[in-house]
């Protein structure tokens, strides 16, 4: 069964807050530790603690810079104070997309916490690159290269795949008003990024009556890379919950919660193997190649289950592709949100289908070349395999043989597996 994360967010949402409440919930202090220790970046240690925040004992999760990495993002007269930016100035590191993303890579994180890191960095640079008028292959700003906002970054994608989360349900993000001072001058809340971010990802906001900044575009990014969901069920229990305190102190105490629950009712591995899924299309006939595979990059990256290109005619006898986008039901404002920003589509179809699916599930099997991961399939009581492209693709450049051949080879023995399991079936 799916785990399903709901994060309460009446206090905004923030790095460290996250972080805090995931690591409440049972993610490993020790695998945090370890991967934030493996990343190539000075200037920085990390303190986990038990704290008291109105009342509530909660996870305080922070990220301690030295004196030349310091921000002041927790300085709340920097912040919101009258002519005290000067005093706080000091140099700050420049990072762009392509910096982070190397020290991400660099480090011991496991694929999926890769992932889902790159995927966040890469909202938040294309909210900045927006705001700044620049690509993200070109913007150079402190926010991205910040190296609080890396570790937070890291620390919130290795927390979630180290809770094996698969779902996460943001109904709302509280947000406050009025002016935050940036490296930027005084902007006001909220913040560009985090505007653009919203717009962007159809997160949902509520404004508050807090004057402040709640929504940070950390946080913010952070909430648009993990959202696969806006609306709780209407019944669930809870499994477990954590909470998550920030260091910024307004009138609304800084706290995020986090909840694991599970659905009430049919329990899903007992559902009938159907699922719902909608089908967007578009006719696109002036739009060039570059975008439309930067398109699909970006469909795949939010989540899109395929994308695919059809040649087609349309009026007046003119060359187009038909863009076809499956995804789930939660998915399509998102998906429609990049069709409509990458490509020159003006309308979008969209269809409801049905669609029947074999269990299947990832198992990995020792092969002759060493382990490797199997896809097995199974319908009516028998089973079958197929090995896994990236398994493959490792094993033949690591062996300095053909794909095809590492392939033939395991697939064989795959094949003898499953006839072994199947004949002890029946």
């Amino acid at each position: 069964m799916a785990k399903k994360l709901y994060l309460d967010c009446q206090s905004g949402i923030s790095g460290d807050m996250l972080v805090g409440a995931l690591l409440d919930l049972g993610a490993s202090e020790k695998i945090l530790k370890d991967t934030l220790a493996s990343l190539p970046l000075e200037g920085f240690e990390i303190e986990i603690n038990r704290v008291e925040k109105a009342g509530l004992n909660a996870c305080d999760f922070l990220v301690k810079l030295d004196a030349v990495h310091e921000n002041h993002d927790h300085d709340m007269n920097y912040l919101h104070g009258e002519g005290e930016k000067e005093e706080h100035h000091s140099p700050h590191m420049h990072r762009g997309f392509p910096e982070v993303v190397s020290i991400i890579q660099s480090g011991k994180l496991t694929k999926r916490a890769k992932e889902l890191a790159v995927q966040i960095f890469k909202i938040l640079g294309e909210a900045e690159a927006k705001a700044h008028g620049t690509t993200l292959e070109e913007v150079h700003f402190h926010e991205v290269g910040a190296v609080d906002s890396i570790v937070d970054i890291v620390a919130a994608a290795v927390c979630l795949d180290n809770l094996g989360i698969d779902k996460v349900v943001i109904p709302v993000i509280c947000e406050g008003w009025g002016t935050v001072n940036s490296q930027h001058g005084i902007l006001s809340i909220p913040v560009p990024a985090v505007a653009n971010i919203i717009q962007q990802y159809q997160l949902i906001i509520q404004m508050t009556s807090v004057e402040g900044e709640l929504i940070t575009p950390t946080g913010a990014a952070i909430a648009a890379a993990f959202c696969t969901e806006k609306e709780l069920p209407q019944k669930f229990s809870i499994v477990k919950s954590g909470i998550g305190t920030g260091k910024r102190q307004y009138e609304r105490p800084s706290l995020l919660r986090a909840m694991v629950i599970d659905t009430l009712g049919e329990p899903e591995e007992e559902k009938k193997d159907e699922e719902v899924i909608v089908k967007l299309e578009c006719n696109v006939d002036d739009c060039g190649g570059e975008a439309f595979g930067y398109c699909m990059e970006q469909l795949f990256a939010a989540g899109a289950r395929d994308v695919f290109y059809i040649p087609v005619y349309m009026k007046k006898n003119r060359p187009a592709y038909e863009v076809v986008v499956i995804c789930e039901p939660q998915d399509v404002e998102k998906m429609e949100a990049i069709l409509f920003t990458e490509t020159t589509t003006i309308g979008i179809r969209r269809t409801k289908m049905e669609r029947t699916i074999l269990k299947r599930n990832i198992i990995t099997m020792e092969s002759s070349f060493g382990p490797v991961q199997i896809k097995v399939c199974e319908f009516q009581d028998t089973k079958w395999g197929y090995p896994e492209y990236e398994s493959i693709k490792k094993i033949a450049m690591k062996e300095g043989v053909s794909y095809l051949e590492v392939y033939q080879v395991v697939h064989e023995e795959v094949t003898k597996l499953m006839e072994k399991e199947n004949t002890k079936k029946h």
